[in-house]
């Protein structure tokens, strides 16, 4: 080594003091590959300031790009943990509590309510940071508080997806939540009130085969990955070439599956005027607490002769 990386680099650096430069001041574009200033990236709602590329964003960030100031989140009810004592790789109560210190969040969903632009709505957000934003029976639990607390409120009811399918570790208990969150949404329509599904990227799985689907109005983000099973599957199982875009927002637009494709910068706009518009004019029927809606109707008891 030479004296100047011995001697006078040392010199300078003591002179001018170290600055240490944090990591993440940049973030890098899946689709387009541009680097872009984190501060910037924020302020647009995680869209590409280059090719407009929505990156996905948290369960957190969807309420708070959505709801207008002094929204509440509210708690939801505890499912049972590891029920059936499940163990991969790693044990299912580490991976709960690994995801928990990563997201900050219980599991998978968080709910809130609120206004959209002065209209009234109850908003649930699945958290795909959350172990892939898996449905388990926290989720389901989730959502049916979310309905529940809409009909209360007598509020339309949305939700944010992004999921990848029921959750594995609990194999029979997830796919349980798919006729029961079926339920949940089918409760908030009997009484009235508009359910409004937004499909971010991706949607898939057992999500999309149940409530995600059911929504008096479907919107999709730019480019979302919406389906049931895997492309890769679906070629080999049908042994086709699929269509160009395939499973993405604007090839179910062009089929009818879903009904506008809507850029996140808009969506609060659009979600305040869609609401305003089904909400016009509706008469609220009378409907039953919703603690009754979710308790079995027992028949009727007969004393023994």
């Amino acid at each position: 080594m030479s004296w100047l990386t011995e001697y006078v680099r040392p010199k300078i650096r003591t002179l001018l003091g170290r600055r240490d430069v944090p990591d993440n001041l940049w973030v890098q574009c899946p689709a387009c590959q541009q680097m872009i200033f984190a501060r910037d990236l924020e302020k647009n709602q995680r869209v590409c300031t280059h090719c407009d590329h929505h990156m996905r964003g948290t369960a957190l960030e969807r309420l708070k790009w959505t709801l207008d100031e002094g929204y509440t989140r509210i708690e939801l009810p505890k499912a049972p943990q590891d029920p059936l004592r499940f163990r991969d790789s790693k044990r299912y109560t580490d991976r709960l509590r690994d995801a928990r210190e990563k997201t900050h969040l219980d599991d998978a969903i968080v709910v809130a309510h609120g206004t959209i632009e002065g209209q009234k709505a109850v908003v649930a957000a699945m958290a795909f940071e959350f172990m892939g934003g898996s449905m388990g029976a926290a989720v389901g639990e989730g959502i049916v508080a979310a309905a529940q607390l809409a009909v209360l409120q007598k509020a339309p009811f949305i939700i944010f997806t992004a999921s990848g399918g029921a959750r594995m570790q609990e194999a029979a208990i997830s796919l349980m939540q798919m006729p029961r969150t079926t339920i949940a949404t089918r409760m908030v329509k009997e009484a009235g009130l508009p359910f409004i599904v937004v499909l971010t990227d991706p949607t898939t799985g057992g999500v999309t085969a149940s409530f995600a689907m059911l929504g008096d109005i479907q919107i999709a983000e730019p480019k979302a990955l919406i389906g049931f099973a895997g492309a890769r599957v679906i070629e080999d199982t049908t042994r086709e070439k699929l269509p160009e875009g395939f499973q993405r927002a604007e090839f179910l637009l062009e089929h009818g599956i879903v009904d506008m494709v809507v850029r996140r910068a808009d969506m609060r706009a659009t979600l305040s005027r869609v609401i305003a518009l089904l909400m016009e004019g509706v008469t609220l029927p009378k409907v039953e607490s919703p603690a009754s809606l979710t308790e079995a109707k027992q028949p009727a008891r007969t004393a023994d002769v």
